[in-house]
């Protein structure tokens, strides 16, 4: 439909016509049309609507709006040739719209008031996840008594997605911060003449807190997003709906092969992050500190024990857990919006990183304590 069929202003008898269907679900298309309407600067103007078809509140409204800032203009607006039904429409929003400019301003809310809405909004969602983690653990039960109902072909498609294919990206920033935190620590052991410790510094710090640490935050920015978009979407297209119309539940295809296949994967990218972290810190100790490839090998079993490497291992399916059921939590919260897919998956990658900081400074307490 063409502006001018729509909506057309005769210069000759100033009158503006209206056409069609001036309804809610045609409202962007007329102010579209309104916008590239040449409409005089001065004198009087006529809105004919003899030719209307169907009007409701918001195409009142429109006209109404236009009407307004022609008076502000200083043009004088005359209304003829509209039905007694759409008059009447008129007059009604009219009514409205000059009440409610009377009323007074809502008060911005106060700091408490912020913080208790925060605060109920955060323990609901706290309250939901945790309903999310009991419906995932009954599923989880169901399907250890029930083995044909495992999802094979899934729990493979992750173990690919999220492990081998995340190799290179985990090998090249592992190598880079071995460089960086040997090109730091180097610095000030060459100072004391201390070169060779560099070893024991760079394998304690890698293989115990660096290498689970970023391998986790990679994978959360990676993988626990993939999660939350990719399930965001089947609820957005309402394929989950379909699911459970045939009797499979969204846990049981879509959920727990994901978690499943992330504890898997992410202590084996750790033990790839230990191996590139190390190699990082080898080159770079050869070509600044002098140290050989035969030396630092020779010192590293010496004084790196294997409890340093256990621990960091140990955290990574802690930190898996954590990303897969955030990630997947935060999809199956998707509201019926695109805007929404997006700003749960922001959410995930944010709140997947913080807990697996905090759940890091919990490790590092509880590890002083018992003195390991």
């Amino acid at each position: 439909m063409t502006a001018k069929s729509v909506i057309h202003y005769d210069s000759n008898t100033r009158q503006l016509v209206l056409r069609g269907d001036w309804e809610v679900s045609n409202l962007s298309h007329l102010q579209s049309i309104l916008a590239i309407t040449s409409l005089p600067e001065t004198g009087d103007i006529s809105f004919n609507g003899e030719s209307i078809v169907k009007m409701d509140s918001a195409g009142a409204w429109l006209i109404l709006q236009l009407q307004n800032r022609l008076d502000q203009k200083g043009i004088r607006v005359q209304q003829f040739h509209f039905s007694e039904e759409a008059s009447k429409l008129i007059a009604i929003v009219n009514k409205k719209l000059a009440e409610n400019s009377g009323m007074p301003a809502v008060k911005k809310p106060s700091l408490f008031a912020i913080i208790g809405y925060n605060s109920v909004t955060q323990l609901n969602e706290l309250r939901n996840f945790l309903a999310f983690i009991g419906q995932l653990t009954y599923e989880a039960i169901r399907l250890v008594f029930h083995p044909s109902h495992w999802r094979w072909n899934s729990l493979s498609s992750v173990i690919y997605r999220t492990g081998f294919q995340g190799l290179p990206i985990i090998a090249l920033l592992s190598f880079l911060i071995g460089v960086v935190l040997t090109y730091q620590m180097g610095l000030q052991l060459r100072n004391y003449g201390a070169n060779i410790f560099i070893v024991d510094l760079l394998g304690l710090s890698v293989l115990r807190e660096f290498a689970p640490l970023i391998t986790a935050i990679m994978v959360s920015g990676r993988t626990g997003s993939a999660y939350t978009a990719s399930i965001g979407m089947m609820k957005l297209n309402q394929e989950i709906d379909a699911l459970n119309t045939m009797g499979v539940t969204p846990a049981e295809l879509l959920i727990i092969p994901r978690i499943i296949g992330l504890f898997i994967t992410l202590p084996l990218l750790t033990v790839w992050s230990d191996i590139f972290g190390v190699l990082g810190g080898m080159v770079m100790s050869n070509n600044m500190l002098g140290i050989s490839w035969y030396d630092f090998l020779h010192r590293f079993p010496q004084t790196v024990p294997l409890r340093s490497f256990i621990i960091g291992i140990g955290k990574a399916p802690i930190f898996a857990l954590l990303i897969a059921s955030i990630g997947c939590f935060q999809g199956i919260q998707v509201k019926n919006s695109a805007e929404s897919v997006g700003q749960n998956t922001t959410r995930s990658v944010v709140l997947a990183i913080f807990f697996i900081i905090v759940a890091d400074a919990i490790f590092s307490v509880i590890f002083s304590k018992m003195k390991l």
